[in-house]
């Protein structure tokens, strides 16, 4: 299990979401909790990538921090034996 830092901002109608110490993880949706599943799907689709590609996935940098985000807060990702990736929701450790 990989541990990044994801980041929301609250817009005037929408919230942007972002993993920090992942380029390219970033969305955005109409809520939190929107926000929060769309940035997992992204985090899987990026890592996915790269493993296709044969390129590294990121280090984690726990001291990734945004002065903008109005929510920082831990985003996990789990590898799996095969080629697949998945994202555990937030507060759920396993």
């Amino acid at each position: 299990m990989l541990t990044y830092k994801a980041m929301y901002k609250y817009l005037d109608d929408a919230v942007h979401g972002e993993v920090l110490d992942f380029p390219g993880a970033i969305t955005a949706g109409p809520d939190l909790d929107e926000t929060r599943r769309l940035l997992q799907s992204a985090l899987v689709d990026m890592a996915e990538t790269n493993l296709l590609h044969g390129e590294p996935l990121p280090t984690p940098d726990a001291t990734a921090t945004d002065p903008e985000a109005d929510i920082e807060e831990p985003i996990y990702l789990l590898l799996t034996a095969s080629h697949r990736v998945k994202v555990v929701p937030v507060g759920v450790i396993p």
